[in-house]
């Protein structure tokens, strides 16, 4: 399972630089863009919120979602440095360490407890669903949305190993 973590990590962080790259295509005065700030944005406070409940670190977000949103310049540094930050620690954990159940409070003051591993996959799973929004949102508009399926990663940063030549 670790070596699954690491990649659905990494997946998640080209498929997250595959979207805002699309977006800055696209260009700040694009509606789509604006939306896709205010969905991005608020998976950005998730992970946030969950690697500092997995490190035992207090934040400071009192909501999932910011009052301010984040220039897309802004926002898209601050999703790599932390899906950087979610790959680094992802490498550095054990079977032991993902099965660790870990307490804390949600933003609304309800108690929480889950495992490592269980909020590593909400991290996953919650990231895949907003930026499905946003590509349901390009599409809305004709616009195509960006490559981001798991399939294509894995042939695209494994070319090698599944007998494909990079294109």
């Amino acid at each position: 399972m670790h070596d699954t973590q690491q990649r659905l990590f990494q997946y998640k962080a080209w498929a997250n630089n595959e979207l805002v790259n699309a977006l800055a295509r696209l260009g700040c005065e694009s509606p789509i863009t604006g939306l896709a700030i205010k969905a991005l944005s608020h998976s950005y406070v998730v992970d946030r919120i969950f690697v500092a409940h997995m490190k035992a670190k207090a934040h400071t977000y009192t909501a999932a979602n910011l009052s301010e949103m984040p220039t897309l310049e802004d926002l898209s540094a601050d999703i790599r440095a932390s899906d950087q930050e979610y790959i680094d620690y992802v490498s550095g954990l054990d079977d032991e360490q993902l099965a660790e159940r870990i307490d804390f409070t949600f933003t609304d003051g309800t108690a929480g407890r889950m495992s490592r591993e269980e909020m590593l996959m909400h991290v996953i799973t919650h990231g895949v669903g907003h930026r499905g929004q946003v590509s349901a949102v390009m599409l809305l508009n004709s616009v195509t949305p960006a490559t981001d399926g798991f399939t294509t990663y894995l042939h695209k940063a494994e070319a090698s190993a599944r007998g494909r030549t990079v294109a």
